[in-house]
């Protein structure tokens, strides 16, 4: 099979590492709900810079779903893995469960959820179909 039909498969794995900065803590002083929302967002712009697909010029990616199940509170200083599952590639969405962990207990989650984003052109939002070569360097980025 060459590299320009190769596609992510279904239980790939991307992760990255964000430290968690003072300013994402609350009155409580651990990191506040909405902040794990920008860490699923972090890791959704790192794997698709890491797959060499530009944002804003022939493509845009539209979140059509997130929801995140809050674990137990997290702290500062830390930094985070999180990570992406993939469930399922569609014509135009890709569908992940997300997790995230501390760096240094990677199975202890703090938090849980979903997220389905869908590729669109940038100037009509409508769904567009990922390329052949999208997906071959989306592939490239799942373990």
């Amino acid at each position: 099979m060459s590299s320009g039909t190769r596609t992510p498969e279904v239980g790939g794995e991307f992760s990255c590492s964000i430290s968690v900065r003072w300013g994402d803590l609350d009155a409580l002083n651990h990191v506040n709900n909405t902040v794990f929302f920008r860490y699923f967002e972090e890791a959704r712009i790192q794997l698709l810079d890491r797959a060499g697909i530009s944002i804003g010029d022939k493509r845009v990616m539209l979140l059509a779903h997130a929801s995140c199940d809050f674990h137990k509170p997290l702290l500062y200083p830390a930094t985070v893995t999180v990570k992406l599952v993939l469930t399922r590639v569609g014509r135009t969405s890709l569908h992940f469960d997300t997790m995230i962990a501390c760096a240094e207990t990677p199975d202890d989650f703090y938090a849980t959820g979903k997220n389905v984003v869908v590729g669109a052109n940038p100037h009509t939002h409508r769904p567009e179909p990922w390329t052949a070569s999208e997906l071959a360097a989306l592939a490239s980025c799942f373990v």
